[in-house]
């Protein structure tokens, strides 16, 4: 395996783009390493070829993390090529309503798991000159009600990209920010818990609607499909990308509109996510 090019994949879960990430990387023979904090939601498919190693790996454990690194390490001759930082949570919930202390679990997934993540590979991604993929989304940029938090975590991942893409280039390690548009995937069902308010909520007017942005989903209706996201983003980052790649519907829409000055986004998103009956 050692002279293979290899790959490590966080939140590898059935129908979730860390899974198609891993399919599309075994699909091109790269020694694939597909992790998830329970390692029994991976896809038997996934983990039945001969190119894939299945580790339980949880981005909130530093002992977890060092465990799966010591076992690559093990594995490739100290070496990893490719660290894909897919794990991820989310949290629906006005932010009035939110539990810090949930925010706070939220952001030890999102952000300071893949930190640890890489401050533990990092001697494994400098010997092979490699390249980092953090899975950031469109909800970094976008101000999507209901979902500050998460939004605030994607942020904070994106910007953090930014600068170490330029402490690591003199070591020789490739940084892409992968933003993310709406995805055919099992987000929803997989990684955010179903929202319920509190008895003095002020938005108990609208909690239907924002149930229903959950449950009806539109990144089913309207994303592009998990699979054939997969391969774009495997394309891309085999080929040699670098930087901020976007990717998935709406995500050039916002790309766009991020040029915009703040407050006409603002007034684009409330446009859109009109709620009335609030006292």
């Amino acid at each position: 395996m050692a002279s293979q090019k290899s790959v490590l994949i966080t939140g590898c879960s059935a129908g979730g783009i860390g899974s198609s990430i891993a399919f599309s990387f075994a699909k091109r023979g790269l020694s694939v390493f597909a992790t998830a904090r329970n390692a029994s939601k991976i896809d038997p498919k996934l983990s039945a070829l001969d190119n894939v190693e299945v580790l339980t790996l949880d981005a909130t454990s530093p002992s977890s993390i060092s465990a799966a690194a010591q076992a690559v390490s093990h594995r490739t001759g100290g070496k990893l090529d490719y660290l894909v930082n897919s794990a991820g949570s989310g949290l629906v919930c006005p932010f009035l309503d939110t539990d810090l202390q949930k925010a706070r679990e939220l952001f030890d997934v999102n952000f300071w798991g893949v930190l640890q993540c890489i401050q533990v590979f990092k001697e494994q991604l400098i010997a092979a000159k490699g390249t980092i993929v953090n899975v950031s989304s469109v909800s970094g940029v976008a101000p999507n009600p209901y979902e500050s938090i998460y939004n605030a975590s994607k942020a904070a991942l994106t910007h953090f990209d930014s600068t170490i893409c330029l402490e690591l280039a003199p070591l020789g390690v490739n940084v892409v920010s992968l933003i993310t548009g709406m995805i055919k995937s099992n987000w929803y069902s997989n990684s955010v818990p179903q929202i319920e308010l509190p008895k003095d909520s002020y938005y108990h007017p609208v909690i239907e609607s924002i149930r229903d942005g959950m449950t009806k989903m539109d990144n089913k209706k309207k994303g592009t499909n998990v699979d054939v996201f997969g391969e774009s983003v495997v394309k891309d980052v085999l080929g040699g990308k670098k930087g901020i790649v976007w990717k998935g519907a709406l995500s050039r829409t916002v790309w766009l509109a991020s040029f915009l000055p703040s407050f006409v986004m603002v007034c684009l998103f409330l446009l859109l996510h009109e709620s009335v009956g609030l006292g």
